[in-house]
């Protein structure tokens, strides 16, 4: 066998190992992915002091972008139950749509506060309503929840200023030509609001209601412990705080130069941990002293909930462990290989390039960015190629198949308390809904403009 070819079967036994171990053996994820890292790296020929090295990386990398984040947000998330904030929210989306379009309205409201932030907060903000909708109507959980995360998942993958678009966006700016962000903004919502659709409410309906999953883990907060639960405008407020924060951070970014103190300033208080950090300071306002709590309540919600999250967050880490050694082992360059020299469309050129490396490496952000690295020369060389349509297309393909050797697998799952298996029928197939859908629709959009 080739180098590469044993690279490959190497992931492929890593993989399927993984879900063994854990779903039918059942040993703990964090070990099990520690293990699965191990077996990698010295099967792959890494030198042996780079094995740990390079899952260091990974876990510090992923923990680095989203354990505050995490914290700040379940901190959050729990000021918000406790005060009856989110029981107020659910009675409005209730009381307003009646429990037969709720699926719909997590799809909007997802995507809607997915624009300006990532994946994670996105889902630790919106989280807790899910929860209290779901056991105030008794509704399946996932058939709320699948909504939810898809769209989140559509806007992080397809649309700037997340961090996978914009990787693309920058190679292409400095290979082949500027790929225009409004246009690419524009396209993204021309696509991603009916993939949202369909991999949403459409596919959220089938699965709930075949893969039934309890309330628990870190998702699940206490019912309210006030009488006096906040109104439905400061609760509203509350929430999106840190994303109007980092929204304006993003309007400065485009309006004002690097050097201007006001945009400065912006990026300081828009930045995710920062802007979390100020959302929870005023949830301890708006939640707690005013609803009538005393400062040792306030404490005491914000100790007691973060110890479940401890967990969550060791196996979150240990799946972006897991995915940058598959990278440094030569994994996706492995399968970035296979991709060159294809005589196919660009737009299915790129997609496909990105989903082969998402499928090995975990990592939709290194998938879209080896991808853009792999199609640039070949669009430098076809003139009237849409590079916006382009970006689009890779970002679908970085979605694809989420699952053990992705961070973002391990989060949803510990976050709505599934197993390995439940996963997989769930937030697995609904990240491939999104990126095949996605991609026949930025195939339509280049076919008509």
């Amino acid at each position: 066998m080739s180098h590469n070819s044993t690279l490959l079967l190497i992931a492929l036994i890593a993989v399927v190992g993984l879900i063994v171990v854990i779903a039918r053996l059942k040993l703990n994820s964090f070990v099990a992915l520690m293990l699965a890292s191990l077996f990698v790296g010295v099967c792959s020929g890494m030198k042996l002091s780079d094995v740990p090295k390079s899952f260091l990386e990974g876990m510090g990398k992923v923990l680095g972008d989203i354990a505050m984040v995490i914290g700040l947000g379940t901190i959050l998330g729990k000021m918000l139950a406790e005060s009856g904030g989110a029981e107020v929210v659910a009675g409005k989306l209730i009381g307003a749509l009646g429990e037969k379009k709720l699926h719909w309205a997590m799809m909007f409201i997802a995507f809607l506060v997915g624009i300006p932030v990532f994946f994670a907060v996105g889902l630790v903000l919106l989280v807790p309503i899910v929860f209290t909708v779901a056991r105030e109507t008794r509704a399946p959980l996932m058939r709320l929840g699948i909504p939810l995360v898809a769209g989140l998942s559509v806007v992080h993958g397809l649309m700037p200023p997340h961090p996978g678009p914009v990787a693309a966006m920058g190679i292409f700016n400095e290979a082949v030509g500027k790929a225009d962000m409004g246009k690419t903004i524009l396209y993204a919502l021309l696509v991603g609001l009916p993939t949202a659709v369909v991999a949403g409410p459409l596919f959220g309906k089938y699965a709930g209601d075949r893969v039934p999953v309890g309330l628990g883990g870190p998702g699940e907060q206490m019912t309210a412990q006030t009488k006096t639960p906040p109104s439905f405008a400061i609760t509203v407020f509350t929430i999106l705080l840190p994303v109007l924060l980092m929204l304006t951070a993003t309007t400065a970014d485009l309006a004002l130069s690097k050097e201007n103190l006001l945009r400065q300033c912006a990026d300081l208080v828009g930045h995710p941990s920062v802007a979390m950090l100020l959302a929870v300071l005023f949830s301890f306002y708006s939640f707690g002293f005013a609803r009538g709590f005393d400062r040792e309540r306030v404490l005491k919600f914000s100790n007691d909930c973060l110890a479940p999250v401890a967990s969550m967050l060791l196996v979150v880490g240990a799946g972006g462990g897991f995915s940058k050694v598959l990278e440094h082992s030569g994994v996706g360059r492995a399968i970035a290989g296979l991709t060159e020299g294809r005589q196919l469309s660009p737009l299915l050129l790129g997609w496909l390039a990105a989903a082969l490396i998402r499928v090995a490496t975990g990592s939709a952000t290194v998938a879209i960015t080896m991808a853009a690295g792999i199609v640039a020369p070949i669009v430098a060389s076809a003139p009237g190629v849409n590079l916006e349509l382009l970006v689009i297309a890779m970002g679908a393909g970085s979605l694809i198949l989420s699952h053990v050797n992705d961070g973002g697998f391990w989060f949803v799952k510990e976050y709505f308390n599934m197993t390995v298996s439940q996963t997989l029928k769930t937030w697995t197939v609904m990240e491939t809904i999104i990126s095949v859908v996605a991609l026949f629709f930025a195939l339509l959009l280049a076919a008509l403009i």
